[in-house]
């Protein structure tokens, strides 16, 4: 049975919410307090963690930053509590969330996308690229490290399954829609800038040169290729 940890202050929708979960055979462990969630989700045990951002003690970007500077890898969705610019989008996935939903939605949209990341973050079958070295970069897939020369480097969820992507089809165009497709698991969400966006921050950590990138290559009108 898959364990839940979720974290939202609205008291019914936490318990509605809850009881959508319980009734698909989650284990769900719930509170509406930001310390309390943050004390959970760094004592781990949990395979998603749905995590509001607006919470009292302390808020959900805080808590999804310290999970992932812990290292904990438990996938976590980001519950807006409105209409956001695309700019909070895209820090809570910087930050290493998952997914982003948007209030109000109802617990089947929830449980569909509890359902979809939790199938996106299972082992995969043996054979899949584990590690790759280019330049003076190393990487482990699945342990999720690297290094760049001696130095390790930060790099978020997205961050290595992106670059695991573009690893596995060196020498390929690769299109914006693709990366969507593939990484967050359908198209519409977030959107093609929020791609141009993670390839520039991870062009910061593994190019010598930046603004002159040598491995991730950006295709006109296409897309991107990754060379070693």
């Amino acid at each position: 049975m898959k364990k839940i940890l979720l974290i939202e202050d609205d008291k019914t929708l936490r318990q509605t919410l809850s009881l959508a979960m319980r009734g698909e055979e989650f284990e769900v462990v719930a509170t509406g307090d930001g310390q309390e969630g943050l004390r959970l989700a760094l004592q781990g045990g949990f395979d998603l963690i749905a995590l509001d951002m607006v919470l009292p003690g302390i808020g959900g970007f805080e808590i999804c930053k310290q999970v992932r500077e812990k290292r904990i890898p438990t996938p976590i969705i980001m519950i807006s509590g409105k209409k956001k610019d695309e700019i909070d989008k895209v820090l809570g996935l910087e930050l290493g969330a998952d997914d982003y939903l948007t209030k109000p939605f109802g617990p089947r949209e929830l449980l569909a996308r509890v359902r979809a990341v939790l199938r996106r973050s299972e082992p995969k079958a043996a054979g899949e690229l584990e590690e790759a070295s280019f330049g003076d970069i190393y990487v482990n897939f699945r342990k999720q490290l690297a290094r760049k020369g001696e130095r390790e480097l930060s790099l978020t969820g997205k961050e290595f399954a992106l670059l695991k992507l573009f690893v596995s089809h060196e020498g390929d165009v690769i299109s914006r829609n693709m990366i969507l497709d593939e990484v967050w698991g359908y198209e519409r969400f977030p959107t093609t800038r929020t791609v141009d966006t993670f390839v520039h921050n991870l062009r910061q950590k593994i190019e010598d040169e930046p603004a002159h990138p040598r491995h991730l290559l950006t295709i006109p009108w296409s897309g991107y290729k990754f060379l070693k």
